[in-house]
């Protein structure tokens, strides 16, 4: 299996550490030794809580999160992790506007510091429509490991491809 479409935007040290990894079968290792365990949040309400929690922690003058929820990958847009949904409605005389966080299925049986850069990732989106400096200096602003976390969330999507999860 190739999974360099994962690591493309890395420098070309970094995909040949990935692909070392990979191939030498280290993998479930440096998994089993860095994240020993899977995060316990399986209920909708304890992803909610979770992700509204990070939210009032790190933006708080940013608008109410209405919902976040488990999807399956199928559903989200472009086959992205999790996705981010503003949308507006009339109500009466007035503008009603819900925000809506999905997280793909799959990180059900992840590493609570790897949902939680996912969770980072889109929450991050309510302050910053692209994915520029701004919003990365964000993202880092809530989550001081979110590159190495994002490089790691990469390698779970690797480990679950190869069916060597033991979450």
């Amino acid at each position: 299996m190739n999974f360099s479409h994962y690591f493309l935007q890395y420098p070309e040290h970094i995909q040949t550490q990935v692909q070392q990894l990979i191939t030498s079968g280290k993998i479930e290792h440096y998994f089993k030794n860095k994240y020993p365990h899977a995060h316990q949040l399986q209920s909708e309400k304890s992803l909610y809580e979770y992700t509204n929690k990070l939210k009032q922690r790190y933006l708080k003058n940013a608008p109410n999160l209405n919902s976040v929820r488990y999807k399956k990958q199928s559903d989200l847009v472009k086959n992205a992790l999790g996705t981010h949904t503003f949308k507006s409605h009339q109500h009466g005389g007035k503008l009603k506007a819900k925000h809506e966080i999905a997280i793909a299925e799959q990180l059900k049986n992840a590493p609570e510091a790897l949902l939680k850069v996912l969770v980072v990732h889109e929450l991050a989106h309510f302050k910053e429509k692209e994915h520029n400096k701004a919003f990365y200096q964000l993202c880092c602003h809530m989550a001081p490991e979110y590159h190495q976390l994002e490089l790691d969330l990469r390698l779970f999507l690797v480990l679950q491809q190869l069916q060597l999860s033991f979450y």
